[in-house]
């Protein structure tokens, strides 16, 4: 979305903006889900029975790992993709993607000699049995064999969709998804083929996912275009890549944490049980699926508010933050407790969808619904609080509010709680992870609101920030902490007689974009953790697209000097811009930071060292190049000289410059 449109999203009816964008999202969702369910419904009313099921679910957890990879890097390149388009840059747009689906393909080939390697390790790692062994090592071969189409399609569709073209990305998953529904009756069934029919839908409907993106790779791209030159590794941009795409990498492998462990118990204690391990493992696979939906539901609203959120968090209208957030909370608790009601009351319709077992299987599996899933409504609100998080640029409470529910309470609780409850225990882990999380999820949103203490009757700024100046060369500079930079600069502009901007950047673009000048001006030293997550988040995004604008626009009204905010990457094109960086030894540093904020050494070191690693960390992201690295600048002056000698020898050069020598 392009900075000059956001405004809507500051004034828009919020219930009509949350309807344009959720309800595409929670489709996209619904429809992936299918891959997921839809072997499971047939598997379950075949002659495989329960046993189908729990080799799929022993199957499963292996392709969330495959995921994990695809999605990291699909993502990645996606958040990077995103950047790209906001700095015009189509440079390094296609050598992300292109670098993203060759690392993604060697990974997918490890992936498949390792997988074929330990494959019965692997299988009885994630709780196969003598029973279930046959069907899943079946099962598994077959999907095993496809593994680099499917990692390859679901990281390029992050990429589709990030290109402008939602509606295509959606169609390259609902067309899989379709072919899958359509040839497992015929594979099972017709052909009698069992579980490899299951799994030959399955690989097929990839295949022809993977078709439609590539044929939207090479014919119907917007942004980027792909050549030879674009897999040539860049490791610079992939370093990139892995950090915005780093979070779903975690999210997906907590997801593989939670599924081993949950059938290594259910193995474990279902074998001394009644139920045997079979039985549980098949149930187990079959509720986390139903509950996906659920969750998809929640992911689709919230994913679908992230826009609303990002930009009026950015222009700190807590009103709409606050309207927003009780909206969607609203949707997601009706959801929730629709759910609830649902899997309390009617599980044995819900099981039956999957095909009707003897009396223990459909004894375990009321008690999964009806004990795994009694808190749903908690877990939908933890989820839907995460992302709300990840939406106003606080990648660690998201972090927090997600793992903490999942690795930190559920996994230990399912270790735990079966040495003293037996197999009940491994369903009784959910509820009191749910509770817990929430108690952690409510203590995080209640910090959240009370830090963001807005004055919401506060006037903006409309005052003419911007200086008419003479036609000449514009001075950018970039610094090191404690070099003086901000000081030299303005000597450098009364020197010149030339207008000198820093903050004044800020206001036109606060005033240009309706965004919080302080939110713009904290956006490359905020965030101790995750700070690379912090700068890909929506409202940063926003901001930064408003601080280009206004840079550029400054730099249309003539000779003048900017320091900071990569003012020389955002001018690169501009014939009359000299880019200068400037540094000093550390001894030089600590002494001006000492004097300036009254800190000790310590503290003054500490300082360096974190708004250094700010500043690269924002100018890398927003250019993809090398924060200080020599090449990218015109001039770069050691100011431990001082000063005004620093400034001095600056204008020398300046001069020289107009006067051609």
């Amino acid at each position: 979305m392009k900075e000059e449109n956001n405004k809507y999203l500051g004034e828009e009816k919020i219930s009509k903006l949350l309807l344009k964008f959720s309800i595409p999202c929670i489709i996209s969702l619904l429809i992936s889900s299918l891959y997921n369910i839809v072997d499971q419904i047939f598997i379950g009313n075949s002659s495989l029975g329960y046993l189908g099921n729990a080799a799929t679910g022993i199957v499963f957890p292996i392709t969330i790992i495959s995921m994990a990879f695809a999605w990291c890097f699909g993502d990645g390149s996606a958040a990077y993709l995103s950047l790209c388009q906001g700095r015009k840059d189509t440079k390094n747009a296609h050598i992300s993607i292109g670098n993203s689906i060759l690392v993604t393909f060697i990974i997918s080939i490890i992936f498949l000699i390792l997988g074929f390697i330990f494959k019965d390790n692997l299988l009885y790692l994630f709780g196969a049995s003598s029973k279930s062994i046959g069907l899943a090592r079946d099962y598994y071969e077959i999907i095993l064999s496809c593994i680099p189409i499917f990692m390859i399609a679901n990281s390029m569709n992050s990429c589709i969709r990030a290109d402008g073209s939602p509606k295509f990305s959606m169609l390259t998953t609902a067309v899989g998804a379709i072919i899958n529904i359509i040839l497992d009756p015929i594979f099972i069934f017709a052909f009698d083929w069992g579980i490899k029919g299951a799994a030959y839908a399955t690989i097929i409907g990839q295949i022809v996912s993977f078709l439609f993106t590539a044929y939207y790779y090479i014919w119907k791209t917007k942004t980027f275009k792909l050549s030879l030159s674009s897999f040539k590794l860049n490791i610079n941009i992939l370093k990139n890549v892995i950090k915005l795409g780093v979070s779903t990498f975690i999210t997906q492998l907590s997801v593989v944490v939670i599924s081993l462990v949950c059938n290594l118990m259910l193995a474990k204690y279902g074998s001394i049980s009644k139920y045997g391990s079979d039985i549980p493992i098949a149930v187990i696979g079959i509720v986390m699926k139903v509950f996906s939906i659920v969750i998809n539901i929640i992911v689709g609203i919230t994913v679908g508010a992230q826009p609303i959120l990002g930009y009026n968090i950015g222009a700190k209208n807590i009103k709409r933050v606050k309207e927003t957030f009780k909206k969607v909370l609203k949707v997601s608790l009706i959801v929730g407790i629709i759910s609830t009601v649902i899997f309390m009351l009617f599980p044995e319709l819900i099981i039956s969808i999957f095909g009707t077992e003897n009396e223990l299987y459909m004894e375990f599996a009321k008690l999964t619904f009806r004990i795994f899933l009694s808190l749903v409504m908690f877990t939908c609100i933890i989820k839907m609080s995460s992302i709300f998080f990840q939406a106003v640029g606080e990648p660690l409470k998201a972090t927090l509010s997600s793992l903490i529910r999942d690795l930190i309470i559920f996994v230990p609780l399912v270790i735990i709680l079966p040495k003293y409850l037996g197999i009940k225990g491994v369903l009784y882990a959910s509820p009191i992870a749910d509770l817990i999380g929430l108690i952690v999820t409510i203590i995080l949103l209640i910090k959240f609101f009370r830090k963001l203490n807005i004055n919401e009757s506060e006037v903006k700024e409309n005052v003419n920030l911007i200086q008419n100046s003479k036609e000449g060369i514009i001075i950018t500079i970039s610094r090191t902490h404690g070099s003086q930079g901000k000081a030299i600069g303005e000597i450098i502009a009364k020197k010149l007689n030339i207008p000198y901007y820093y903050k004044e950047m800020i206001g036109v673009a606060a005033k240009e974009s309706g965004l919080d000048k302080e939110f713009i001006s904290n956006i490359n030293r905020e965030q101790d953790v995750l700070h690379d997550l912090y700068l890909s988040s929506s409202p940063v995004k926003y901001a930064i697209e408003a601080q280009e604008k206004a840079i550029k626009m400054i730099s249309e009204k003539g000779s003048c000097v900017l320091v900071g905010r990569a003012a020389d990457y955002v001018l690169r094109n501009n014939k009359n811009v000299i880019k200068i960086f400037i540094y000093a030894d550390m001894d030089y540093r600590i002494k001006n930071i000492m004097e300036m904020y009254k800190d000790n050494k310590k503290q003054a070191i500490k300082n360096i060292e974190k708004s250094d690693k700010n500043r690269s960390s924002y100018y890398e992201m927003i250019s993809g190049q090398k924060w200080g690295k020599v090449e990218n600048y015109d001039l770069c002056i050691d100011s431990s000289i001082g000063k005004e000698k620093t400034a001095e020898i600056i204008c020398e050069y300046i001069n020289k410059i107009k006067s051609g020598d």
